[in-house]
């Protein structure tokens, strides 16, 4: 199933009934067998569409880092971040055009950045630290598996 199917199947639901962060969240988990793999030793294909995505996300943790890692991101700055985050994950998957396969493997970082982007709002147990924590790792990992040229890690 196509991610962006997932997405609309999930925005449909959303809209539809008042379901919790959490029972939203279920839809956008990749499944627990699946793993981050390489195109048999090629990192994934990826478009336009998810480098910008990817990009932007990028852009708003590295300017948050040093107040993250120092502890000075308020509370309300954290909630921001994580709403932008999930906000560029949107505009992804009704945009990204992957073959299944790597489609696959993307599903994996979007359920990272979705979980940390929710923690990041207070959704749930995980600190908004912690959530930032998952996403940079996820950021990272998208870096580590998908052909983005000129992606930097984040430390």
């Amino acid at each position: 199933m196509k991610l962006t199917t997932i997405l609309a199947a999930w925005i449909a639901v959303a809209a539809a009934s008042p379901l919790t962060a959490a029972e939203d969240h279920q839809q956008h988990q990749a499944p627990a067998h699946l793993q981050l793999s390489l195109d048999q030793g090629r990192k994934w294909a990826t478009d336009e569409p998810l480098r910008a995505g990817m990009e932007n996300i990028r852009s708003s943790m590295a300017g948050n880092l040093e107040r993250i890692h120092n502890g000075k991101l308020t509370s309300e700055r954290y909630h921001a971040l994580g709403t932008a985050i999930q906000q560029q994950v949107t505009t992804i998957i009704t945009q990204c055009k992957l073959d299944p396969q790597a489609d696959a493997m993307l599903h994996i970082v979007i359920s990272d950045l979705l979980s940390g982007a929710d923690a990041m709002q207070g959704k749930g147990d995980m600190a908004p630290a912690s959530g930032a924590h998952k996403v940079v790792e996820a950021l990272n990992a998208y870096g580590d598996y998908f052909n983005h040229p000129g992606w930097r890690s984040l430390p």
